[in-house]
Formats: structure tokens, C-alpha cells, sequence
């Protein structure tokens, strides 16, 4: 099976491209989604993550308080590192085992941070969802409620678009309409659909 690692910046438009992809039928599986589950309560990497950062990064249900351990982490990067260390394998573990169990021809794993993470090995093909930082704000904020200074924080902590292009074996970009976008997914897919067939 082809495997693609899907990846762009901050509001660029991964999960509506992520969307038109699945509606072709394609298994998607998304790192944030798998990150969410492994830090549920009775998980081992919730577990392992009150170990490092105490009892006040839980809610009073007992679940993660996301924005509380954003705070810690986003302050210090000793902190984030050892978060990484922790949750990185996991996901990876978690993501591995989801794409044991699929049969199609190429599958894709949605990884914002797959080149930050330089998480190339058993990825055959690099697709970069690429927007104007402009635009990226735009979304963003319009999703996020996050302001344009949060915004351009996690743009600068990203990899840079430049970077992401150049490792980018297909792109798409999302800079036009969604009627644009949409043809560039079927596009893509078709590519994609031709290479798993060559492959085998």
C-alpha cells in the first residue's frame, strides 16, 4: 500500500483537504485525532503525562486540561521535548497499528508536524497543503479564536513554507476556492491511484 504523509501549517486547510480525500474513499489516519485518544483517562501516555507535569494539568472530570499543559509546554521547551519523547512514540505505536488493519491503495497519515518530527521513514510520498501566511491567519483565528500574535508564534515555531515546499514531493495548494481545492484532491488522488497500481 502507498502511504502518503499529508502536512502543512497552521490554517492551510489540512482537514478540508483531509475531508475530500475521505469522501474518495481514502483511509485518513490523523495524528491529532490519535493524540487525543492516547491521553484519555485509563491510557497509558495520560498517565505517563501526569507523571511529568502533576495533578494540575487535569480537569476536575479527570481528563486532560489541554490548555493548561499548552501553557507549560509553550513556555518551556525542556518541557515540550520531554512531552514529545513521551507522546511521539505512542502516537506513532497507535497510528502503525490503525494502518496494519486497512486495505486500499495507498492510505494517508495526516501529520502536521511530520517534517518538524522528521517522521519520513515508511512514508513514500510527501504532501504539502500550502496557503499564504495571510490566509493561514485568516483561518486560524477564524477556527482557533486564537488572536494574529498567537497565530504568527505557531507560524514561526512551524517549519517555514519554503522548507516545507522544498520537501514536499506534491502540493496543493489551497489558495483559491474550494471548487479549486477540490479539483486539485481528485487530481492528486488519481496520481496516487495510478502509483499504488505501479507499485504492485
Amino acid at each position: 500500500m502507498l502511504i502518503i504523509g499529508l502536512t502543512g501549517g497552521i490554517g492551510s486547510g489540512k482537514t478540508t483537504v483531509c475531508n475530500y480525500f475521505n469522501a474518495l474513499g481514502v483511509p485518513i489516519i490523523d495524528a491529532d485525532v490519535v493524540a487525543r485518544e492516547i491521553v484519555q483517562p485509563g491510557q497509558p501516555g495520560l498517565a505517563q503525562v501526569i507523571a511529568l507535569f502533576g495533578q494540575e494539568v487535569l480537569t476536575p472530570d479527570g481528563t486532560l486540561n489541554r490548555d493548561k499543559l499548552r501553557e507549560l509546554i509553550f513556555a518551556d521547551e525542556l518541557s515540550r521535548k520531554k512531552l514529545e519523547a513521551i507522546l511521539h512514540p505512542l502516537i506513532r505505536q497507535q497510528m502503525d497499528k490503525k494502518l496494519a488493519g486497512l486495505t486500499a491503495p495507498y492510505a494517508i497519515l495526516a501529520i502536521p508536524l511530520l517534517l518538524e518530527s522528521n517522521r519520513r521513514e515508511g512514508i513514500d510520498r510527501i504532501l504539502v497543503i500550502d496557503a499564504e501566511e495571510s490566509q493561514q491567519i485568516i483561518r486560524a483565528s477564524q477556527r482557533d479564536q486564537k488572536n494574529e500574535n498567537q497565530i504568527r508564534a505557531i507560524i514561526t515555531a512551524q517549519c517555514s513554507r519554503k522548507d516545507r515546499l522544498k520537501a514536499a514531493d506534491d502540493v496543493i495548494y489551497n489558495t483559491g476556492d474550494l471548487e479549486q481545492l477540490k479539483n486539485q484532491v481528485t487530481d492528486t488522488h488519481n496520481l496516487y491511484l495510478r502509483l499504488a497500481a505501479e507499485n504492485n
